[in-house]
């Protein structure tokens, strides 16, 4: 296979995005549809990455052969396999992928599969940005008038008080690339909104997110809003939520079952009775909008910040439309230049805290 060069990036000028055709509940035939959609529908530039003979099996029933290229990966990752997979599985399809990443050929990575062999394989292959401790998880809410960044969702169940603050740093680089946001307010999730509550990692996160706040230049400062509590995740009220990735990925599980009941519940009322189906048709549109902005899927999924290399992971069973929602949060991601987002906070926020240290000596030796 022949892939782009110049960069990672295709005659166009967009990113190339690495997709693996081979993971998820229902890979690979709803990747290559998503695919296919991707590359039709929005002209990105998208690599397969897969057992050759399935993947172009499945191009030639979606019509698409030749609209894209196929590089073959002999292994894939299963969906039950955790951290251990990035050594058992050195061809797999992800770790092919990353090897695209890191030569340059390719961008960014797409993924259904496994959220902990993702997150290892993309980890050792891709390695950490220099200077970030441990790259975050990070996950959009469907809040309004913007999604709510919440990290780590995961990556890391044990956190140390500075890597929350450079988690922080993470998401405010998130919600710049991807969404916009030119100040990303900043809280943390803990127990009380009053200060100094939660247990001890809460409360010295709290007091390193407010020194930063007042320290960093201002491209980089924190917009530190202090606490915010569980039922706040979905209120709008800030632009990046910061936790350890035990805490944030209870949050997110017990968010997106909420959600789930709360769709089956409105279904459910909406076909009790004849009278409440007669209604339900005249909010049909209504309805189908509050379903798709509810959707864990609508925001493509699930970003592992800090990495050489953008790591988009879609939900294990996504289907084709929620693989092309993913590739088009890769391909976002990256023309917004989050990886250089991310080095040039990452960088002012050590220099800041170097400046604060010498400062603190001199005043100590004085």
């Amino acid at each position: 296979m022949t892939t782009p060069q110049a960069g990672a990036r295709d005659g166009r000028g967009g990113p190339v995005i690495a997709l693996d055709a081979m993971g998820g509940d229902h890979g690979p035939r709803e990747a290559v549809r998503g695919a296919v959609r991707a590359v039709r529908e929005h002209g990105l530039r998208v690599v397969l990455v897969g057992r050759r003979t399935e993947v172009a099996r499945l191009l030639v029933e979606e019509e698409a052969v030749g609209a894209m290229p196929v590089l073959h990966a002999e292994d894939a990752l299963a969906m039950h396999e955790g951290a251990l997979a990035s050594w058992r599985r050195p061809r797999s399809s992800v770790a092919v992928a990353c090897k695209l990443i890191r030569q340059g050929e390719a961008s960014a990575l797409v993924s259904a599969g496994s959220t902990g062999g993702v997150v290892a394989t993309s980890t050792v292959r891709l390695r950490a940005q220099q200077g970030i401790m441990r790259p975050a998880l990070a996950v959009a809410l469907p809040t309004r008038p913007r999604p709510t960044i919440l990290l780590d969702a995961g990556a890391n169940a044990d956190a140390k008080p500075e890597m929350l603050v450079q988690f922080a740093h993470l998401g405010a680089a998130y919600a710049r690339s991807a969404f916009g946001v030119e100040e990303p307010r900043v809280a943390m999730l803990t127990i009380g909104s009053e200060p100094g509550k939660g247990n001890r990692l809460a409360r010295k996160t709290a007091e390193l997110l407010t020194a930063a706040a007042a320290q960093a230049p201002h491209a980089t400062r924190l917009d530190f809003r202090g606490n915010v509590e569980g039922h706040d995740l979905l209120a709008g009220e800030v632009d990046v939520v910061v936790t350890d990735g035990f805490t944030g990925n209870v949050a997110l599980k017990s968010v997106e079952g909420a959600v789930r009941f709360t769709l089956q519940a409105v279904g459910e009322a909406m076909t009790s009775t004849t009278m409440a189906k007669a209604g339900s048709l005249l909010q049909r549109r209504a309805l189908r909008e509050l379903r798709d902005r509810l959707d864990s899927d609508t925001y493509g999924g699930a970003v592992l910040l800090g990495l050489n290399g953008s790591v988009v992971m879609a939900h294990g069973a996504s289907r084709a439309p929620a693989i092309e929602r993913a590739c088009l949060l890769a391909h976002d991601l990256t023309s917004g230049g989050i990886s250089e987002e991310v080095r040039s906070r990452v960088q002012a926020a050590a220099r800041t805290a170097r400046r604060s240290r010498v400062g603190g000596a001199e005043d100590h030796a004085r």
